[in-house]
């Protein structure tokens, strides 16, 4: 029996236009809808039975958080319907690990979940979208992508949501998992998982994702970027403007300048939750000083600021306290 794979499309780079075929910036994002990029893959048609809806038409830096929990409200929407068994999101990638981290937070089933973009736009002499949807409806439509969380498929390569991330401005290779490395591949059609990938949704993440997805919004919660002689002000005035929980991306393993760790921890004591990420491309933060565990942060363990951020949020959506946090991020 073939697969029903369900295509929801948001825009960016995948469906791209630009005037010139040779060029590959300064081009219209999300110009194309979901029938021209589908045409444009006719092989799709081949591999499975494929519906599709376009959701968005947008760059992707500008997609706000009520379009991500569209989208969210969408996925749950189709896992629960049993009327797919695969879903495909198109999407733009300066933002496309956030989504699917955000994705992966709240995925409750065993159905795939993939998300793929691309570099290049569409018009372009040598454009990337079209094999990675056909590579991503392969991934979606495989039983060894059963059960495996919220995939990343682009450039021939399969990642884990949580660990993925975008490493290059312009690379077409530009995805990448510093911290564990791709857990697949299709090879010439052929889909090829060679590790698997650390389940990372949250407890009781039915419940949860319904929570979530009703919000128009999500907190307001800043990302702070560590650097020398920081004095701890941009920290004042993100406590005094309303911040419901703080991502301080540090130097190293999280390290923190002393002015601006007094700010941060003030923060905490004024309800704010804080959590200690890092500006470090790969490596794992941890337990570092003293203070810091004192003061009550929480280290982030293997996630960037990007999704330290998205996972805040949600516990604060949900009420889930520093201790929810850390076990969550051992």
């Amino acid at each position: 029996m073939r697969k029903r794979i369900h295509i929801l499309a948001m825009g960016g780079t995948i469906a791209g236009s630009a005037g010139d075929s040779a060029a590959t910036t300064g081009y219209q994002a999300g110009a194309m809808g979901i029938e021209e990029l589908l045409a444009a893959v006719p092989q799709v048609r081949e591999l499975a039975e494929i519906t599709g809806e376009q959701l968005a038409a947008i760059d992707s830096k500008d997609i706000t958080a009520a379009q991500q929990l569209q989208l969210a409200a969408r996925v749950r929407e189709l896992l629960l319907s049993g009327e797919v068994d695969g879903i495909v999101i198109t999407h733009g990638t300066d933002t496309l690990e956030e989504s699917a981290y955000l994705l992966d937070l709240l995925h409750f089933a065993d159905i795939p979940v993939v998300i793929t973009g691309a570099m290049r736009p569409a018009t372009a002499l040598s454009a990337d979208g079209p094999l990675n949807i056909l590579d991503a409806v392969r991934v979606a439509a495989a039983d060894e992508a059963r059960d495996r969380g919220v995939l990343v498929v682009l450039n021939n390569t399969i990642h884990s949501a949580q660990l993925v991330t975008k490493m290059s401005a312009t690379a077409v290779e530009t995805f990448q998992s510093p911290n564990g490395g791709a857990i697949g591949a299709v090879n010439d059609g052929e889909v090829c998982f060679y590790q698997s990938a650390q389940l990372h949704h949250l407890p009781n993440a039915l419940s949860v994702s319904e929570k979530l997805t009703s919000q128009k919004e999500l907190p307001y919660v800043p990302i702070l970027y560590g650097h020398s002689d920081d004095d701890g002000r941009l920290v004042k005035l993100v406590r005094e403007n309303g911040a419901q929980g703080i991502v301080y991306a540090g130097m190293g393993n999280g390290s923190i300048p002393e002015r601006a760790e007094k700010e941060l921890a003030a923060a905490v004591q004024a309800g704010i939750p804080v959590i200690r990420s890092s500006t470090s491309v790969s490596g794992m933060v941890v337990k570092a000083e003293e203070s810091y565990e004192q003061a009550g942060f929480i280290a982030s363990g293997l996630l960037n600021p990007r999704k330290a951020r998205l996972l805040l949020q949600a516990a604060v959506v949900c009420g889930k306290g520093t201790a929810d946090l850390r076990n969550f991020l051992r």
